[in-house]
């Protein structure tokens, strides 16, 4: 059976990592359109870096949950045969054990420069504009996907999605695209589809099944579940 797992913001928000925006919008105090685009990094890029150096450092504090556990447990069991990719930006899923994960937004871990297009791992911050190991200039900025910019990896997703026999959601809010398009998208090409998630996600109803809880405790009963057929 080929797996292909979404993972959005309400997986990490068990492990204390805030929610992409707010109610009143905002993300973590500031206007999505002040951080999270190439213009505002443009206009502002010592407040971009600051909002991000602070994000990366947050990691420090936060951990893996049951859910992401799970995931971890559920690749060593099907290998090649599950694909995970994920919005989030944070690196639980890597800690949490999933040694494949597809990072489809960018990572909070990593810094791209924008004179030679390098993508270099990075822990510290940014604000201080740092050369680039690669060619030395002071052009990197947060390995984040922003409004406006293309997802990484989308031929490699909608290749696996192509060939699922099983997609799966989990805490996402179904709004945002274009991974909001991918259960049509896998159900158009044969796979099952199934939402795990804290509440109806605004794409519920596309699914064939939605379970709605915790990710801390639906993602391990529906691993234990999958590795119970699996080894039937």
């Amino acid at each position: 059976m080929r797996v292909v797992v979404l993972t959005g913001a309400g997986i990490s928000a068990e492990s204390g990592v805030p929610t992409f925006r707010d109610a009143d919008g905002l993300w973590e105090g500031h206007r999505v359109e002040d951080v999270a685009t190439p213009e505002a990094y443009d206009a502002q890029p010592q407040l971009v870096q600051e909002f991000y150096d602070a994000r990366r450092a947050a990691l420090a504090h936060v951990a893996p949950n049951p859910a992401h556990e799970a995931l971890g447990r559920l690749e060593r069991a099907l290998g090649d045969d599950l694909f995970l990719v994920t919005q989030n930006i944070d690196d639980l899923h890597e800690r949490g054990g999933s040694q494949h994960v597809h990072h489809m937004h960018g990572e909070l871990r990593s810094a791209l420069c924008r004179a030679c297009g390098s993508r270099v791992a990075w822990d510290g911050p940014l604000v201080d504009f740092p050369g680039c190991p690669g060619c030395g200039l002071t052009e990197l900025r947060p390995d984040v996907v922003w409004f406006g910019e293309v997802p990484y990896g989308m031929d490699e997703i909608l290749v696996h999605l192509q060939r699922a026999d099983l997609f799966v959601s989990i805490g996402t809010s179904g709004a945002v695209y274009p991974a909001a398009g991918f259960v049509t998208f896998a159900a158009r090409h044969g796979a099952r589809t199934l939402e795990l998630n804290l509440v109806p996600s605004e794409g519920s109803a596309f699914f064939d099944e939605a379970r709605h809880g915790p990710a801390g405790v639906l993602v391990p009963a529906w691993v234990d579940e999958v590795l119970g057929e699996v080894m039937a």
